[in-house]
């Protein structure tokens, strides 16, 4: 359908827990259209609903080309050494920090037509899970930073043109 405009930290639906999905009607299936057509934008590795200013459970991934989207996922397990590793957000543009994600990720939801989705992996689908999830939970990557990294990337913030 679309690729929509990405909200930018400061925006109040980045802070909000997203509401789960009931009915899946046209309006969830246009949401999902408009998530995958803004993901496959080259650099991007997910887009979470709040992000397009929607606040629905629902996000969708592009890791090394594999583009799909799941709706009212439910990050379900983590495993292995939480590491930190450098990530950024679409919702925070220009910013690279460290955050601590584990190496492995586990999130179950459903599909347009109510079909259970398993998606697990390692690596950049992992993080990218985490984050996302987060997203819909109304938690921002700067939410994870350490309180001097944090410190760090508000002056940041502040000093973009974005702001």
């Amino acid at each position: 359908m679309a690729v929509r405009p990405i909200r930018v930290f400061g925006d109040p639906v980045l802070k909000s827990a997203s509401a789960p999905i009931g009915e899946i009607d046209d309006g969830v299936r246009a949401l999902v259209r408009d998530l995958v057509d803004t993901v496959e934008l080259p650099g991007r590795a997910g887009v979470a609903a709040p992000q397009i200013g929607v606040g629905l459970r629902a996000f969708s991934y592009n890791i090394d080309g594999d583009i799909g989207y799941v709706l009212n996922p439910v990050l379900v397990e983590v495993s292995g050494e939480p590491e930190a590793i450098g990530e950024g957000c679409l919702s925070v543009p220009g910013l690279w920090h460290d955050t601590v994600r584990y190496p492995r990720a586990k999130v179950v939801g459903i599909d347009l037509d109510g079909n259970q989705i398993v998606l697990e992996g390692e690596g950049l689908l992992a993080q990218a899970l985490q984050h996302e999830t987060d997203h819909l939970d109304g938690t921002l990557y700067l939410d994870r930073l350490t309180k001097e990294r944090r410190r760090v990337a508000m002056r940041e913030i502040r000093e973009s043109d974005w702001f």
